[in-house]
């Protein structure tokens, strides 16, 4: 397994990566690194699959341009499109956590001439929807339902990242915590916010490291957040409404690749994405697997790593 920086296409990415055979791409989401995949590199390496974890857009030891506008989803394919360029293939099975899930479907989507098969975690295929922008469509709902504010949409300020740079380390074992399959239902967040309560506000001065995460593989996390702060990942959210106006043309397809999708019965993402998890099979043509992890939160691939690399491995021998 190996560490090092590739040149694509206007943009510099580090990436993670060991083996030789099929390439697979291991997406990650907020507020993750490439690191987040080591056990599924090492894994997929082993079952004889090329496997590369790259840090995103804005992530880590990849480059972060300071424009908020630079970190649409057609940026965010296109980077793994010349990322597969670079590695010297033609093609690539793409996998995706969270937010990088989301990359994955629509790499998938916009790509299919490029990426053969793709699988989520966490975060289900969401279609278009035609009839406007996203975040004033969260926002109406959360309000009308009495839930407060959606942190997608608290988000959307520009200076929503400067709680989470004051303290990382505090904001990110925060996080992992709130978000993790071990932590207590009283303890877990939702996602919504009481007004005038921001989301590390909303989470208990308690918590602690999930069982998963070791102190050395945090201090990694702390390491990188640290010295690039929270911007560059919290521009993804801030390009949402500017994501929907450029993809106009996608309205309406669906993904013909084979699929899959995973999910733990505690993640609490389910509260607001779960109820994309049933009309996925309308919307993904070959969806070879709906797989509920039970007990696991949000961080699929490092709370249950020996389940989720079976998973993938046992679909990527299906493609053949």
């Amino acid at each position: 397994m190996q560490t090092r920086r590739i040149a694509t296409d206007g943009l510099t990415q580090q990436v993670l990566e060991a083996g030789t055979g099929p390439l697979v791409l291991l997406l990650h989401g907020f507020p993750e690194l490439g690191i987040s995949w080591r056990a599924q590199v090492q894994a997929l390496a082993e079952a004889g699959f090329r496997a590369v974890a790259p840090d995103m857009r804005g992530y880590g030891g990849t480059d972060k341009p300071a424009d908020a506008e630079e970190h649409t989803i057609l940026h965010l394919v296109g980077d793994m499109v010349d990322l597969v360029r670079a590695l010297g293939a033609s093609e690539a099975v793409v996998v995706g956590h969270d937010w990088g899930a989301a990359v994955a479907w629509h790499c998938a989507l916009m790509r299919p001439d490029v990426f053969r098969a793709v699988a989520g975690l966490s975060v289900p295929f969401q279609p278009r929807r035609p009839k406007g922008p996203p975040t004033a469509a969260m926002a109406a709902i959360t309000k009308r339902a009495g839930l407060g504010d959606l942190y997608i949409n608290r988000f959307q300020s520009p200076e929503a990242h400067v709680e989470l740079d004051v303290d990382p380390a505090t904001a990110l074992r925060k996080m992992f915590w709130a978000y993790d399959g071990a932590t207590a239902a009283a303890d877990q967040s939702t996602g919504f916010m009481p007004e005038g309560v921001s989301l590390l506000d909303s989470i208990s001065d308690h918590a602690a490291l999930p069982p998963w995460m070791s102190a050395a593989h945090f201090a990694e996390y702390v390491a990188a957040f640290s010295g690039s702060g929270f911007k560059g990942p919290l521009d993804w959210y801030r390009c949402l409404d500017r994501n929907w106006s450029l993809t106009a043309f996608l309205q309406d397809r669906k993904i013909a690749q084979p699929a899959l999708f995973l999910v733990g019965d505690r993640d609490p993402v389910r509260h607001y994405a779960g109820p994309h998890e049933a009309g996925q099979k309308d919307w993904l043509t070959d969806l070879r697997g709906q797989i509920v992890l039970p007990g696991a939160g949000h961080w699929l691939q490092q709370e249950r790593a020996e389940e989720v690399s079976a998973n993938l491995i046992r679909f990527l021998r299906s493609l053949d």
